[in-house]
């Protein structure tokens, strides 16, 4: 079986990528690797972070690997957090913190739309390949969770949906989320290689 690298040690995100390639390869996040040290995220796109993350693992393994890039871009704050959306309320700082800021900040505004966007790098023989999953919703007013998701989840409701990320299943999440469809996308080219 194939195995990739996913340059990451994010629990939460290995679990949702495990359960949407369903055995399609082996992933090894970067503890399982044997890889330390901090990833650079200096980018100011999602795409060069996604391939910066991807660039490092190869660069230190030659292995065939993958990474993500996440951001959650708000209308009303033109497109912010953004590739920022991890550090939002700065260095440091937890999933909280991030979250009060979105709120204070969208406090009394109308216009609540808004987009997680994923983009994924796939290294494979040292050549980047990109693929990205959107998906549309608004911010709630204020956190709805039953335990499930991580991030901005708890007030990020998708459309023609009457609950947050954090209410639903992993498995509905994953069907729709902007990381499930571009997971979706690397799954099927994984899959269409190997046939």
């Amino acid at each position: 079986m194939k195995r990739l690298i996913f340059a990451t040690n994010n629990k939460h995100k290995v679990e949702e990528v495990r359960a949407a390639l369903n055995g399609t390869v082996e992933i090894a996040t970067l503890a399982e690797a044997g890889l330390q040290g901090e990833i650079p995220e200096t980018a100011d796109t999602l795409q060069g972070n996604a391939l910066q993350k991807a660039q490092w693992v190869w660069e230190r393994t030659h292995t065939d690997c993958f990474a993500d890039d996440t951001g959650l871009e708000v209308d009303a704050l033109d497109g912010a957090p953004g590739v920022y959306s991890a550090r939002y309320a700065g260095e440091h700082c937890s999933f909280d913190d991030n979250i009060d800021k979105l709120l204070a900040t969208l406090n009394g505004k109308e216009n609540r739309r808004a987009c997680f966007r994923t983009v994924m790098c796939l290294i494979e023989g040292g050549i980047p390949k990109y693929f990205e999953g959107r998906v549309d919703g608004q911010i709630l007013t204020e956190r709805h969770s039953n335990g499930e998701g991580f991030g901005y989840d708890p007030v990020f409701m998708p459309d023609r949906f009457a609950v947050s990320f954090a209410e639903m299943p992993l498995a509905v999440k994953n069907s729709i989320s902007h990381r499930g469809l571009a997971v979706a996308k690397l799954t099927d080219y994984l899959k269409n290689k190997t046939l």
